[in-house]
């Protein structure tokens, strides 16, 4: 900086006292110096950029260089910008220029906060089981535009000397206009939060569904959990998509958060008059025969009630996978059944005994 000083004296010596031929003197220079400095800048860059590509990170972020580029071209651009203002004395265009390059500014540093988040999400949230900094960084990747270009917005509107606050107020009063106009919209996607964060179930958990279609299957798998919906697709294969907020106002049934074996009773009744402890043992061999039934702990079979024209038995088992539940209902009831024909057990029906009397 002292050699360029020590060149505009040796220059102005040369000129005279010509002001305004000093002026386009330092101004060239100016520009001048600032073309060779960003010449210089690209080279380095272009050599630093070929000794590190080799590495991981660079790899997977190419990008990054030409961020760095932005960055110090619009460093470059403020330090002349603000030298030649003063030069000329143009001071009613500085407040303007320092406005128009924040809002310029929010480019590389938009581009920046998208590459950290990236880093973030193959570094840090396909590590963790949890999904709530999945879908964090998720809607910070689709929101980091608008928050960064509103914040430089902001600061231009400031450096101009505009009062934001009645923006800030308004903006305040439209948000919650817009709030009440889309509660639904805002509910759910509230309650799709909660929901990936508490985790009442995970894709692929069984769940009940309360909002099947009369006479189709009540219980399916979770396929996907959206900020506004979730997708449940029944075992006859209708995908259910249920709103965020409804699901958080039920009860949630899931067969497999903790583990996929589950307990499965299925309620027989047989005849006062059969045999209760034959036919204890003729459930627990149709038990015994499938080979999705667990052995430990064995299969049992209770007495739970005495009806009006049946014994009620109930058999106890454990399944391995909760998917098996309808399968396993089906195959003991139609297995029983045959069984007690064989061995003469009756499985009873209620009965009316009508007396009919006649007035002669």
């Amino acid at each position: 900086m002292n050699n360029l000083l020590s060149y505009f004296d040796k220059l102005k010596t040369i000129t005279g006292d010509s002001v305004y031929l000093n002026i386009l003197i330092k101004t060239v220079l100016a520009l001048a110096c600032a073309f060779i400095i960003w010449l210089i800048l690209k080279r380095i860059l272009h050599s630093v950029g070929k000794k590190v590509e080799k590495y991981e990170f660079v790899k997977a972020n190419t990008q990054i260089f030409g961020i760095i580029r932005k960055a110090l071209f619009f460093a470059l651009v403020l330090v002349t910008g603000t030298y030649l203002i003063r030069l000329l004395k143009v001071q009613l265009f500085e407040k303007v220029f320092y406005a128009l390059l924040i809002i310029l500014i929010a480019a590389p540093v938009t581009d920046f906060l998208i590459v950290a988040l990236k880093y973030l999400e193959n570094k840090l949230a396909e590590r963790t089981e949890t999904k709530i900094d999945d879908i964090i960084i998720d809607l910070l990747n689709k929101f980091a535009g608008v928050i960064v270009y509103s914040i430089a917005i902001i600061l231009a509107l400031d450096v101009l000397g505009v009062n934001v606050m009645p923006f800030v107020a308004g903006a305040g009063v439209a948000g919650i206009a817009i709030g009440f106009a889309a509660k639904d919209t805002l509910s759910n996607l509230i309650a799709g939060i909660l929901l990936i964060i508490d985790r009442p179930f995970e894709i692929g958990d069984r769940i009940e569904v309360w909002s099947a279609p009369a006479g189709s299957a009540s219980w399916g798998d979770v396929v996907d959990i959206g900020l506004q919906t979730t997708k449940i697709k029944t075992t006859d294969n209708i995908v259910i998509i249920i709103p965020n907020n409804e699901i958080m106002k039920r009860d949630i049934v899931n067969y497999t958060i903790i583990t996929s074996k589950i307990r499965v009773r299925v309620n027989i009744g047989v005849a006062y008059d059969a045999n209760i402890n034959k036919a204890k043992e003729i459930i627990i061999g149709v038990a015994d025969s499938a080979e999705w039934i667990a052995k430990d702990p064995p299969p049992k079979v209770v007495v739970r009630n005495f009806g009006e024209s049946s014994v009620d038995l109930q058999l106890r088992v454990w399944i391995n996978d909760a998917r098996e539940r309808m399968n396993t209902i089906s195959y003991i009831t139609d297995k029983v059944k045959t069984e007690f024909d064989n061995e003469g057990i009756e499985i009873p029906y209620p009965k009316r005994d009508i007396t009919i009397t006649q007035k002669i």
